[in-house]
């Protein structure tokens, strides 16, 4: 795979950067204002985490990222340019919206496709994409013959099978259960070390937000501002999971960024 950080004419601009974004949605006396206004801006290699309350625009603002729907004012741009759904990012869902039809590997192998992988080459690649997430021997297998946990980890190969720089990540977790989700974040926070992608990820918990980011936002109850913006500062790598969670300045984290959500609701 190519380098993520190959950037065409925009190879100076922030990864992310978001401009005075409001967004409403409805109209008239139905009108919510859920986001804003908000200014945040995201550097190449970063994996920022936002983390809130329910309803506080965590989603909203990775939707608007993603070019799914574009701000009610403001601006939002990827890479320097305004974002292109399904080109500007790879995205995993709470679900993931797997084909049950296709293996595992017919699946990320689909994505390849679309990211322009010549036909001989998606075997390969796939299995190559499958095994960086932990999947090495599952590719023949249908997706109603894995787990929920293995399943989310096709997701991920998926995403990262479009050769862009950026991964938005809506709450992936939160569906598996305590140890499976623990296990899926440590295999994250390995991939974004390795591939050096630019990250953004979605999270109600804070124990969650603090071991995955290099950086973390708490938003505000609706409409969603920034009441919180920290460089997390701990090691990426070299430390087991165990050791990072030990470490006095990770609880000194956690409490901080509990208590600012927590006030922030």
């Amino acid at each position: 795979m190519s380098s993520p950080d190959a950037a065409g004419p925009a190879e100076d601009a922030p990864a992310v950067e978001v401009r005075d974004v409001r967004h409403v949605y409805g109209r008239g006396a139905d009108a919510v204002t859920a986001l804003g206004p908000l200014t945040l801006t995201v550097p190449r290699g970063a994996f920022l985490v936002l983390v809130g309350a329910s309803g506080c625009g965590k989603s909203t603002l990775l939707r608007l990222i993603a070019g799914f729907e574009p701000p009610t004012s403001g601006s939002v741009r990827v890479a320097g340019e305004a974002p292109a759904p399904g080109r500007s990012a790879g995205v995993v869902f709470q679900q993931p919206r797997l084909f049950p039809w296709k293996t595992a590997g017919g699946n990320v192998e689909l994505a390849l496709r679309y990211a322009g992988v010549p036909r001989e080459q998606r075997p390969d690649r796939a299995a190559e994409l499958l095994e960086r997430v932990g999947l090495r021997d599952v590719a023949g297998r249908r997706i109603w013959q894995i787990s929920g946990g293995q399943q989310q980890r096709v997701a991920m190969a998926r995403a990262l099978a479009a050769d862009n720089p950026l991964l938005l990540l809506d709450e992936p977790f939160a569906a598996l259960d305590a140890l499976t989700r623990e296990r899926l974040q440590e295999d994250l926070r390995r991939v974004g070390a390795e591939t050096g992608r630019t990250c953004v990820f979605v999270t109600h918990s804070v124990e969650e937000a603090v071991f995955l980011g290099s950086r973390v936002v708490v938003l505000s109850r609706r409409p969603g501002r920034i009441a919180l913006d920290v460089e997390v500062g701990l090691p990426r790598t070299g430390l087991e999971p165990e050791e990072l969670r030990a470490l006095p300045e990770y609880a000194s984290l956690r409490a901080a960024v509990g208590h600012a959500v927590r006030a922030a609701a």
